[in-house]
């Protein structure tokens, strides 16, 4: 079964998630499923605390008979330990799952297609944002459903655009290029990244109008040393040669980087997400950050999606209370709660209540609507890879725009034809 969300279908779906958790049937004997995740990683316990506290309690006192055992496990860890319980056949039933682990998994054949065997997946996805809800495609079929999600936007210092005589951030990139010699007058870098893998690459490319592939995730050759994605590139490379750009872009660990480059003053705009907000407000307090949409080019203002998604393993024993408690986290009790915790809702309707909570989240929102996945592909982390060794030739001098691009797509190639 192949599944394509629906417009119609999103303006009902939300009704439909409702309905379908006041409908959830009691289960003839109780069951216990264990749930992994990675909540508290890094110490911080307020969204393992809301889901301990508030969440799984609610979860539980409206499903009778079904009790939810979360382990907690720390991120840099989740990965090794979900590859090693899946080769011994030990996996939980439920797993908040990296992005970009869910291709990986599908692909060793460990995980549920919920597009095939949940009667109302249809209903939850179209209730999510098209490009959060295809974090979860695999080769046609749709294996989890998006948990959290987050992108990157354009983050401006204010005192640089004060510096430089400009009123607002760069919103196309003719504006990037024209702020690019006011902001290395008044001594800042116009743009800083912190690599260029496919998290820091794509949205220029998209918003340039190219792509790594065609639809079919097929062939790369053709499509990533497009004539589009050349000039995207020439454009940063340009910059970075300008000296506009600094060498952090190209793994010069001794730069400063990006979260402390913006508030100190060296960078005037970079690409990031909304777990900044409160690291800034701990670390630079005087520091207000401006968002905006990701410069737009010939294809538009779009990002990359980020977060977690949620799936069943093929191997529980209690697929229908797995499956109840999936619906759960679509729920508003269940999105809004965590968004309290800083998460970002993967639902446009609570989108409003979001911002109510943070008001800088609309800016996020307002881009998720064109932000896309990265490749579906179970050697995606391959693909980063190449991207970021092939472009670092083309800032270096090493290789020529043209001549890096296609050297990564031809590599990127020969993934896509083993996958």
């Amino acid at each position: 079964m192949s599944f394509v969300p629906t417009r119609r279908g999103a303006l009902l779906s939300v009704a439909a998630v409702s309905a379908l958790m006041l409908a959830s049937p009691v289960l003839a004997q109780d069951v216990t499923i264990e749930f992994w995740g990675s909540y508290g990683n890094g110490g911080n316990s307020t969204q393992q605390d809301a889901l301990n506290d508030t969440l799984i309690p609610a979860f539980e006192a409206a499903h009778p008979g079904i009790k939810v055992k979360y382990v907690d496990v720390p991120y840099d860890s989740l990965l090794q330990k979900l590859t090693t319980s899946a080769a011994g056949g030990e996996l939980p039933d439920l797993v908040r799952a990296d992005l970009g682990w869910v291709p990986q998994f599908a692909d060793l054949g460990v995980l549920d297609p919920l597009s095939d065997t949940m009667p109302d997946f249809q209903a939850l996805a179209d209730a999510t944002y098209p490009g959060v809800l295809a974090t979860n495609l695999y080769k046609g079929k749709y294996y989890g459903l998006p948990l959290d999600t987050n992108t990157r936007v354009l983050v401006t210092s204010q005192a640089a655009l004060d510096a430089a005589g400009l009123s607002a951030p760069p919103a196309t990139f003719d504006e990037l290029k024209a702020a690019a010699p006011k902001l290395k007058e008044a001594g800042f870098s116009v743009f800083a990244d912190g690599g260029l893998g496919g998290w820091n690459i794509l949205p220029w490319i998209w918003s340039g109008g190219g792509n790594i592939t065609n639809p079919e995730i097929t062939k790369s050759s053709g499509y990533l040393d497009s004539a589009e994605n050349i000039a995207t590139v020439r454009m940063l490379v340009d910059l970075y040669n300008a000296g506009s750009i600094p060498n952090l872009i190209i793994g010069n660990q001794g730069a400063t980087g990006t979260s402390d480059g913006l508030p100190s003053g060296e960078y005037a705009n970079i690409f990031d997400g909304p777990w900044m907000a409160g690291i800034w407000r701990d670390q630079y307090p005087d520091f207000t950050p401006i968002y905006a949409p990701i410069p737009a080019g010939p294809g538009g203002s779009v990002s990359v999606v980020g977060g977690e998604d949620i799936v069943v393993t093929a191997s529980s024993p209690h697929k229908e209370a797995a499956y109840e408690f999936v619906r759960f986290t679509q729920s508003e009790l269940f999105q809004v709660e965590m968004v309290k915790t800083g998460q970002m809702t993967v639902l446009p309707a609570y989108a409003d209540q979001q911002a109510s909570i943070a008001p800088f989240y609309s800016t996020f929102s307002e881009q998720l609507k064109t932000a896309k996945s990265r490749l579906a592909i179970a050697q995606g982390g391959k693909v980063d890879g190449i991207l970021s060794a092939e472009l670092t030739k083309a800032f270096t001098g090493e290789a020529s725009v043209k001549d890096a691009l296609t050297a990564a797509a031809t590599q990127i190639d020969a993934i896509l034809a083993a996958e």
